[in-house]
C-alpha cells in the first residue's frame, strides 16, 4: 500500500526574517495574511497534523486546518542557541558553529544533533506507512521537512545543508515499504481568478 505524506512549511515570522534560531516564535501579521491567502491551495488529507511550535500551529489555523499537534514533528532542538541570531552565534562561538555544520553527530549547542534530527523524523515517516488512510498532511518546520527528504531518499545526512525550504511550500512524499518518491517545493498560492 502506498501512502502519501504532504509537508507544508509554515509561514514567515520575525525570527525567520532575522535569521534567528526560532525558539518557538509565533507567526506575525504578515505571515498570518500569507497563510490565509494560501488556504484554498492546500490539498485535503485523511490525517492533519502540525509540529507543536506556535509558528506551525498558527500556520495550520490560518490555513483553515484543524491540525493535531504531533510531538515527532517538533522543530530542531538547538539548545542554548534558540532565540539567537545565526551571525551572533557565529561571532561568539565560531568553532562550535563549524563543528555543528561539519559533523552531523555534533550538538555543541546542547540540543539535538543533525543525525538525531534525521533519525527522529525518519522514524516518524516510516511509522506513517500503512497507518493513515487517505494520507497525511502536516505543517512542519523547514528543518523537519529537510530531514524527511534526507531520510526518504536515503541521502547522506550532510545533504541536509544543501536543501532549502521556503515558507508555505508543499513537499510531497509517496511511498511504501522502504521506497519513497519526493515531489519538492510546490509553493502554495491562492488560485488565480478565471
Amino acid at each position: 500500500m502506498t501512502v502519501r505524506v504532504m509537508l507544508v512549511s509554515p509561514a514567515m515570522n520575525a525570527a525567520l526574517r532575522e535569521a534567528r534560531f526560532d525558539g518557538d516564535a509565533p507567526l506575525d501579521r504578515a505571515g498570518e495574511r500569507s497563510a490565509r491567502a494560501a488556504a484554498a491551495a492546500v490539498p485535503r488529507s485523511g490525517a492533519v497534523l502540525s509540529g507543536p511550535s506556535e509558528r506551525c500551529l498558527g500556520t495550520a489555523a490560518a490555513l483553515g486546518l484543524a491540525a493535531r499537534a504531533e510531538p515527532a514533528l517538533t522543530g530542531w532542538d538547538l539548545g542554548r542557541w534558540s532565540g539567537r541570531r545565526l551571525d551572533e552565534v557565529g561571532a561568539a562561538e565560531p568553532d562550535a558553529v563549524a563543528a555543528w555544520i561539519g559533523d552531523p553527530s555534533a550538538a555543541p549547542h546542547g540540543g539535538e544533533s543533525l543525525r538525531a534530527l534525521v533519525e527522529r523524523v525518519g522514524g516518524w515517516l516510516d511509522g506513517v506507512l500503512g497507518a493513515e488512510e487517505g494520507g497525511v498532511l502536516a505543517v512542519a518546520e523547514p528543518a523537519v521537512v529537510r530531514a524527511a527528504v534526507v531520510h526518504a531518499l536515503a541521502l547522506p545526512v550532510e545533504a541536509f545543508w544543501r536543501l532549502d525550504v521556503a515558507p508555505l511550500v508543499l513537499t510531497e512524499l509517496s511511498g511504501r515499504s522502504g521506497r519513497w518518491n519526493v515531489r519538492l517545493g510546490r509553493p502554495l498560492a491562492a488560485p488565480q481568478p478565471s
